[in-house]
């Protein structure tokens, strides 16, 4: 009879470090597509301004808040784009404000994992408002940690953000499976050791885990 010792043993990792937008937590923007569509730009114009690098960067280090970061986007829009200004508001509150939802597979694989003994860190590049917003979706209890780019003031891809959730994990890097939709934060973790799965359906963490079943 194989005990739980004996299997955790045998297990190639110890932690499971894992993205959470785009992995489990996913937008719809269908009404932000809808009004860039009736203001004659293409899809994603405003998508495309938040997440420059000069907007959305102080925001993932905690260094502006949410308020702060739409105000920039509405700017963005009218200086660099020629929308006009009550349009602009519209499309950046639209975005800001985009409905959300779990994909419960991912959930459901995750909450397995944990509960057989694997510990979970969700490492994400993310806002203050991480927390709340996983309280709306009733994942609180998720993780074991949460290792959010704005509290700790390091984002993905750099390393010191890889050995933060390491650390919180308890483990050696090379004892980590590394889970991120973004290639570049997935060959990041790989760098230090992690194995890494770049992420774009539940089958691929499925099939990472798949040791466990």
């Amino acid at each position: 009879m194989t005990t739980l010792r004996e299997s955790a043993a045998r297990r190639p990792f110890d932690a499971v470090l894992c993205d959470f937008d785009n992995v489990i937590r996913f937008y719809d923007t269908t009404r932000l597509a809808e009004l860039e569509r009736a203001a004659g730009l293409p899809v994603g114009t405003t998508a495309a301004a938040a997440f420059s690098p000069e907007l959305d960067g102080p925001l993932l280090l905690g260094r502006i808040t949410v308020p702060d970061w739409v105000a920039s986007v509405v700017v963005a829009l009218v200086d660099g784009g020629g929308i006009p200004e009550e349009t602009a508001r519209e499309l950046a509150a639209a975005f800001a404000q985009a409905p959300f939802a779990a994909d419960e597979a991912v959930v459901s694989v995750l909450r397995t994992a944990r509960t057989a003994g694997l510990v979970l860190v969700l490492v994400t590049n993310a806002t203050h408002q991480l927390e709340d917003d996983l309280a709306a979706l009733g994942l609180s209890d998720l993780a074991d940690h949460v290792v959010s780019s704005a509290r700790v003031g390091v984002a993905k891809p750099d390393r010191g953000i890889y050995e933060i959730a390491a650390g919180r994990a308890g483990t050696a890097p090379e004892r980590c499976l590394f889970v991120d939709d973004r290639l570049e934060n997935v060959e990041a973790a790989a760098a230090l050791g992690m194995t890494g799965v770049h992420y774009r359906e539940p089958a691929d963490l499925r099939g990472a885990l798949g040791f466990l079943n």
